[in-house]
This record gives structure tokens, C-alpha cells and sequence, in this order.
């Protein structure tokens, strides 16, 4: 029986084998007729049709091809922002598209300031006579974002909006991590560095609170002033200042309360305002579904409209996402690749160089490892411009000290100078089951740091000591990037994190601008006129295969299965929430060394915008939890 078993375990591996085998060599096949780059021929008369059926994000995150497979499902659709804002100024100049659509029913958001490009996009396209269509079932303020920018905003029957504004309550793990009896040591510098509240607290400090409510406080204004300019009949204020009574007054109706306070413009479902845009745009000759006009996807538009490239080139670098230490990313900002797109590059023929940072900070060594990068291209006489996105916190502004100059918006998160360093032991848990450790240390450092045991005094006052010299380390950065005095730094640091506008006033920012104004500063500074160069993005995704992929996952007629009316919206909200929260407690766990990293800082925005939890992550914690009864 034991040998029949073996043949049988032998016989199930090779089917299994041969199924992967199979499936490889299918989507190899799939991947060949179908990947052909779209040409001008698949530009149809009518109108530019955005299907956004998931975030708009500064650079989309790689795809593993191979997990994806065996997964068997696809990560969730990511947008860039700069595909979108290039297809949408095409689009205004070019005859053939009568009319622009954005389909915003599946839309899980994005950062504001890219949102806020995105608009201005749209404002292009209704400057050029062209009406701008939005539809959703649920608009949450990243959808009214947009949506304020439109010519015509649609909200299905079954459907509403709602404003949120930024904010929100952190999970405190610090009454959990002492009913475990875990000893979570903290070495922090900064009064305002709350990153590593969750983990020693019930709730967040008077400076911490002091320091997100100043902040958010900025970013809500900046929110409301671009709606308010984009779309003056909008009602904020009552919507605001007393959403049950604005809610009720309609009877619960949420797509009736929406059009009551302006936020929308009409009510109708999928089939009517496709038949409103089919007056605009003309029928769809192809399909006969009701509802269909005639339309360009933003994939095939793009492909037909590339950018220009002529002149000399000026290199861009998109720094996204945490800043960890390795080759991760895209959509990650792993050092050890972002500095080695930087060292292929100082043999090019650059006249400037551009980061594109979007990031709310992560390992200090990674950000050190990019940060010198940079300085090699400085080195050479090339001149360094920094464009700040949404984030640009922690280490997010370490990359960004060897600039000659900084742009950022006025919603922009920027700032939070200051270091951490987290590392668990547990041995006031183990001891309660009678777990003790001994042995014999030739010297005080002799076995640590000692997960059962504790950390020695010695190691806790030399950790704190390094985490000390690494913030000595960041204001000298600062402080020579940007010639400001210790006494000056004391004011802006600590870990406190500033809005763009307040962040040009205390001068960690140079100018307000977007990307467009980064990459006309640095055509200045190389002495180039307009016409004489482009820009020229450097690591850019290169996999065929997993480009194909992503391809697929950004479908623009599939859409999620999860509920996108009113209630839906905000259960996803809720459900993105607890992800997150899972994830602050896997930092705890994980191995992490030194990090300047933004807790402020709001969450991505892509529909799985916090990191999974892995079971190799939790697996001691959860442990833990299952020995004392409360998993």
C-alpha cells in the first residue's frame, strides 16, 4: 500500500505539472494574438471612453506573473495618472473625439493632487468645447473630485454621493500588546513621529492629535476650494455641516439628495445616460447593446497618441509607494532597484534628471541607497529637480534632499523628519507558561537581541543611540539641502508632518507645481527652450508578459463583483479600514530596520491598497493569541 501510494502522489504531481504546463503555454498563445500594440485604426469617431474600475496612482504595481496564475485571480486595475492626463489633453485638440467619459462606478480613488491633475485635464477638454460625461452608482469624495470637473454628472437611481473628508480613527494595539505581555521596544526620535503610537498607546498623543488635525484640517480646505471652483452649485457646506438632516430631507434617497445639494446633475441608469452621450458622441455602429455610443478606450487612444520625443531628453524617476530595501516594485520603491535605474542612466545622454516622489517614506537605508544614487548623477553637473505628488514624507523627503529644487501642491503631505526603529520580544508571555531562558554570554551582547529573553540594557541603549544618529543624520541632509540652522530645523522636524502650502512657508518646498512645471524648471536649468527636449521616463515596465497581464486586468468591461451602490461604497471604505489596520499590526512582527516612515500619511488608494497579510507574517502573534484563549 505505502508503494501504490507513492505511484499514486507521483502520478497526481505529473497531472499537476502537466495542467501548469498546459495553462503557461495557453496564455503564451492568448498573449500573441492579443498583444499587439493597438494602432491608429482602433481610434473610432465618437467619444474617449474612461472605464476607471479601480485607482489612479502615479505608477502601477507590478504583477507576478507566475502567482497570478496559479492564484487564479487578478489583482485590482491601477491607472496611471499620467496615461489618463495625456489621452485627456490629446483628446481636447484632437476632432475626432466629440466628447469625453468617464465611467467612475468601480472607481476606488486616488491621491489628491493626482486627482487634481486629472481635473485640470478634464478642464483642458471642456475648454476645447467639449462636454465631459461622469457616471457612477456611488460618488465618495475622490469620485466628486473628479466629477466636479465634468460638464454633466449622472448618479444611477440606486446610487448617491457622499463627503467624508480626510480622517478618520488609527488603530491602538497597545492594550492588546500588553494583555499578550509582549514587550514592544520603541526607539523613536521626534516628538511628533507617530508611527509607532499604535504600538505603545490606546490612542494617539496631544501632539500627534495636535499635528493631524492641523494637517487634515489644510487638506479638507484644499478639497472643498477645488470643488467649490470647479463646480460652484455644489452645496458642500449643507452636505458637511448636517449630512443626516441633508440625507432625510430627501426620505433616504440617496440619488435624490446628491442632485438636491448639486453634487450631481442628473439621475438616471446605465442604458439612459448612455443614450445622453450617444447624442453627443453618435450610436455605436458595432454593438447593439442598449446604451452603447461610439467610443475610443483609453488604452487604444493612448497607444494611437504617444508622447512626443524630440530633443534632448530629461530623465524621470517615479519613487512610489514605501520605500523598502531590495528590488521591489514597481508600485513599491524598492532602493536596490530604483538606485540601479538611476546608475544605468549616468551613462545617458541626460540634460536633467526629475523624481517623481510618491511616497510616504520606509527603510532609511533604501531611502540612503536611492538618495546616493541621486548624488552620482549631481555629481556629474546634472541638474536635480524633485516633484512632489501626493507623499513625499519620512523618506519620501530623505530622496528628495539632493534637489536643486522642490515642487509640491498645497495637497501635498510632506515633511515628517524624523526616525524609528520596533522590535518585539516576548518573554513575559512565555514566562506565564513557564517558558524561561538561560545559557552563558561571553560578552553583553552575547545572543542578541534575545526574542525569548528580552533585550539586554546595552543593546537598548545602543539601538536608541543609532536610531539618534540617523535623525542627526536626516537633519543634516535637510539642513544643507535646504541651509536652514539646527534652531531652524527644531521647529520644522520632530517628526511633525506639513501640508504643501505649509510646507513652502517654512521652506522644505520651493515652489507650487506639478509635474509639468518639475520638468520646465529643469529644461531651464539644462539651458533648454521649449521644443528642444522631452521627457523621457527611465525603468519604466519592460516584461511583455507581465505587461500583457496587466493588460488583461485592466479590462474596461469587466467590473468587480463587490456592491457599488451607497451602502456598498461605504462597506468597502469599512473593509479597506481593517486592512490596513492588520497591516500596522504585521509591522510589529516583521523584520524592518530603521525607518522614517509617515503614519499621517492616508492610505493608498487602490482598491487592495494595504499590503496582504501574509501567514508568515502573523503566524507568531497569532500563535500567541491562540495559547491565551483570545483566537
Amino acid at each position: 500500500m505505502e508503494f501504490a501510494g507513492k505511484v499514486w502522489r507521483l502520478l497526481v504531481g505529473i497531472k499537476d505539472g502537466l495542467a501548469l504546463l498546459f495553462l503557461l503555454l495557453f496564455f503564451a498563445l492568448l498573449y500573441a494574438v492579443l498583444s499587439s500594440r493597438p494602432s491608429a485604426a482602433t481610434v473610432r469617431e465618437g467619444a474617449l471612453l474612461l472605464t476607471l474600475n479601480g485607482s489612479v496612482v502615479e505608477e502601477p504595481s507590478a504583477i507576478d506573473p507566475i502567482a497570478t496564475l496559479l492564484s487564479g485571480t487578478m489583482p485590482a486595475s491601477e491607472y496611471r495618472a499620467r496615461d489618463l492626463i495625456h489621452g485627456l489633453r490629446t483628446a481636447a485638440k484632437d476632432d475626432r473625439i466629440k466628447a469625453v467619459v468617464l465611467d467612475l462606478s468601480s472607481f476606488t480613488g486616488g491621491g489628491m493632487v493626482t486627482l487634481q491633475d486629472v481635473g485640470e485635464a478634464m478642464d483642458a477638454v471642456r475648454a476645447a468645447k467639449k462636454p465631459v460625461f461622469t457616471y457612477a452608482v456611488g460618488y465618495a469624495d475622490d469620485g466628486l473630485l473628479l466629477a466636479a470637473h465634468a460638464s454633466e454628472v449622472w448618479v444611477d437611481p440606486m446610487g448617491g454621493a457622499v463627503v467624508l473628508g480626510p480622517g478618520g480613527n488609527n488603530i491602538y494595539f497597545g492594550g492588546l500588546i500588553e494583555k499578550l505581555k509582549v514587550n514592544a521596544h520603541i526607539f523613536r526620535v521626534g516628538t511628533f513621529k507617530s508611527a509607532v503610537e499604535p504600538y505603545m498607546r490606546d490612542g494617539p498623543s496631544p501632539e500627534a492629535r495636535e499635528n493631524a488635525s492641523a494637517l487634515y484640517g489644510a487638506l479638507f480646505e484644499d478639497w472643498k476650494a477645488d470643488v467649490a471652483k470647479a463646480r460652484p452649485k455644489a452645496n458642500i457646506a449643507l452636505v458637511t455641516s448636517n449630512p443626516t438632516g441633508w440625507f432625510t430631507a430627501s426620505g433616504g434617497d440617496a440619488a435624490k439628495a446628491a442632485l438636491a445639494a448639486g453634487l450631481v446633475d442628473r439621475v438616471g441608469n446605465k442604458v439612459e445616460f448612455g443614450k445622453r452621450v450617444a447624442e453627443v458622441a453618435g450610436k455605436d455602429t458595432i454593438s447593439t447593446l442598449p446604451g452603447s455610443f461610439a467610443s475610443t478606450s483609453l488604452r487604444n487612444w493612448v497607444a494611437a497618441n504617444p508622447a512626443p520625443k524630440t530633443g534632448k531628453a530629461i530623465g524621470v524617476v517615479t519613487i512610489a509607494g514605501e520605500i523598502v530595501d531590495g528590488k521591489a516594485g514597481p508600485g513599491v520603491a524598492g532602493g536596490t532597484r530604483i538606485a540601479k535605474v538611476l546608475d544605468e542612466a549616468l551613462d545617458s545622454d541626460l540634460s536633467a534628471l526629475v523624481l517623481r516622489v510618491d511616497s510616504p517614506g520606509g527603510s532609511i537605508l533604501a531611502s540612503e541607497e536611492i538618495r546616493i544614487a541621486v548624488e552620482r548623477h549631481k555629481a556629474k553637473g546634472t541638474p536635480i529637480v524633485v516633484s512632489m505628488a501626493n507623499l513625499a514624507a519620512s523618506g519620501g523627503y530623505w530622496v528628495s534632499t539632493p534637489a536643486t529644487r522642490i515642487f509640491a501642491e498645497p495637497g501635498t503631505i510632506t515633511g515628517s523628519i524624523g526616525v524609528f526603529a520596533v522590535l518585539p520580544t516576548f518573554e513575559r508571555t512565555l514566562s506565564d507558561f513557564g517558558i524561561t531562558t538561560g545559557g552563558v554570554t561571553t560578552t553583553p551582547l552575547s545572543g542578541q537581541p534575545d526574542l525569548a529573553g528580552g533585550l539586554s540594557p546595552e543593546v537598548s541603549q545602543m539601538l536608541q543611540a543609532n536610531v539618534e544618529h540617523s535623525y542627526g543624520r536626516f537633519l543634516g541632509l535637510v539642513s544643507k539641502a535646504r541651509g536652514k540652522s539646527p534652531a531652524e530645523l527644531a521647529q520644522i522636524a520632530e517628526g511633525r508632518v506639513w501640508d504643501g502650502g505649509a510646507g513652502r512657508q517654512i521652506g522644505l518646498v520651493d515652489q507650487f507645481g506639478g509635474l509639468d512645471e518639475a520638468l520646465a524648471s529643469a529644461a531651464t536649468l539644462a539651458k533648454l527652450k521649449d521644443g528642444q527636449w522631452h521627457a523621457k521616463y527611465l525603468g519604466e515596465e519592460t516584461d511583455s508578459f507581465a505587461m500583457f497581464l496587466k493588460g488583461l486586468t485592466t479590462d474596461e468591461e469587466s467590473t468587480p463583483a463587490e456592491a457599488r451602490d451607497w451602502a456598498g461604497m461605504i462597506a468597502l471604505r469599512q473593509s479597506l479600514s481593517a486592512d490596513r489596520a492588520l497591516d500596522q499590526l504585521t509591522r510589529l512582527v516583521k523584520v524592518r530596520g530603521t525607518q522614517a516612515y509617515c503614519l499621517e500619511c492616508p492610505a493608498p488608494a487602490a482598491a487592495d491598497s494595504v499590503s496582504p497579510v501574509r501567514g508568515e507574517d502573523m503566524r507568531l502573534l497569532a500563535r500567541l493569541a491562540r495559547l491565551l484563549g483570545i483566537a
